[in-house]
């Protein structure tokens, strides 16, 4: 369930309930945030049963082409987290919670089995991204939470476009693209209205960390977009969420969560080199 990747996963939560004045509390918020853990797992498992066959010729390695798990227990899997999710979601924030947490259920199941090789498969992983980060909204609290929510979601779809050719590596264009993608997404971060001085340069500081882990990686792939290469950027893509989601609660004026979120980065590259995020 490529558990490293987790990680990246609460921070979403956190940063909608900043954005919106955390409408749920802080210990129901902390609830879901759990759920938002279960569902992201759950997408992961559902995801390793969806691409069983393609990974039997891509990367044998995987663990159903392997025989370590079986097709069977990876969708028992699935179904039993994302049952676990929503009984979270709905014990953490009642009705109000489950409106979102449904939908965003509804999205990771219909993106693994149906969307994914299509079209709508990269919008559909950015809406799932921006669910989450409304998940702590509520609401009364989406208007508020809205910007973030967008800028999570069309971070993932960066991540998404690389994602698509780290298999089989790609042309100059692609990384040049993301990257080109990445440096207007930081800026509007940036330049969007509302916080105040010094909020607004805790959120600076903390888009330079965005920047430096994601940019560069996508820089070294340009200039050899080989697959491991790509594989790195969307592994710094995947990891790179942290600072991005610390820069937006710093600019909501939550401290006490961007420090954690950026914390919580040199934990998550250090776990991903026992376990690939991507």
């Amino acid at each position: 369930m490529r558990a490293p990747a987790a990680l990246t996963v609460p921070g979403d939560v956190l940063v909608g309930a900043s954005a919106a004045g955390w409408p749920f509390g802080v210990r129901a918020t902390a609830g879901l945030a759990g759920a938002s853990v279960l569902l992201y797992w759950s997408g992961m498992a559902l995801n390793d049963y969806a691409d069983r066959e393609a990974d039997a010729v891509e990367r044998p390695g995987r663990p159903i082409p392997s025989g370590r798990v079986s097709p069977r227990a990876a969708l028992v899997t699935a179904a039993a987290l994302t049952a676990a999710g929503l009984g979270v979601a709905a014990a953490a924030g009642g009705r109000r919670a489950l409106g979102t947490a449904l939908p965003l259920a509804a999205v990771v199941w219909a993106y693994d089995l149906a969307l994914k090789d299509t079209p709508l498969g990269a919008p559909a992983m950015a809406a799932a991204r921006g669910l989450d980060v409304l998940l702590a909204a509520g609401p009364q609290g989406r208007r508020a939470a809205a910007p973030a929510a967008a800028t999570i979601a069309a971070h993932t779809g960066i991540v998404m476009a690389l994602s698509r050719r780290e298999a089989e590596g790609s042309s100059h264009a692609l990384p040049e693209a993301t990257l080109a993608a990445t440096a207007v997404l930081a800026a509007g971060v940036a330049a969007a209205p509302g916080a105040r001085g010094r909020h607004r340069a805790a959120s600076a500081a903390l888009l330079s960390v965005y920047g430096r882990t994601f940019g560069g990686a996508q820089f070294a792939a340009i200039r050899k977009p080989d697959p491991r290469r790509l594989q790195r950027a969307v592994g710094a893509g995947i990891l790179g969420v942290l600072p991005l989601q610390a820069a937006l609660a710093g600019r909501a004026g939550a401290t006490r969560v961007a420090l954690p979120l950026l914390a919580a980065l040199p934990l998550a590259r250090r776990l991903s080199r026992k376990v690939s995020p991507t």
